[in-house]
């Protein structure tokens, strides 16, 4: 029985990334800016301590982006019109996510500049 419920709980949250794919622009976004460094990092040959930096910060922004997609569509669920209040549980979440970017930018930055500039 333990099994059919752990397969049962991958299953939800297969579905639910696969949702949150299908239906949220910026999600595909932050995949498609994910594929790209990457990539960068293949063709650059990052080491282990970058290559940890860059999937912390690609992870970080995915699981956030995640989150405020959840917070939006359950704040639309439960009232469909804009009240102020869920106006600002939608923009504070989505400040969330706009600040785990821009970390995501300054690391990447850390670690790609020294590579292309050749330090």
């Amino acid at each position: 029985m333990k099994d059919n419920q752990k397969s049962i709980g991958f299953k939800y949250a297969w579905n639910g990334i696969i949702s949150v794919v299908r239906s949220e622009r910026n999600f595909r976004i932050h995949l498609l800016v994910a594929i790209i460094a990457i990539t960068a990092g293949l063709v650059m040959q990052l080491n282990q301590i970058e290559w940890l930096f860059i999937v912390v910060a690609i992870g970080s922004v995915l699981v956030t982006e995640c989150v405020n997609s959840a917070i939006e569509k359950m704040l639309d669920y439960l009232n469909p019109e804009i009240h102020p209040k869920a106006k600002i549980v939608k923009d504070m979440s989505a400040g969330a996510v706009l600040l785990c970017s821009i970390m995501a930018v300054v690391i990447g930055l850390i670690v790609f500049i020294p590579k292309i500039v050749g330090i």
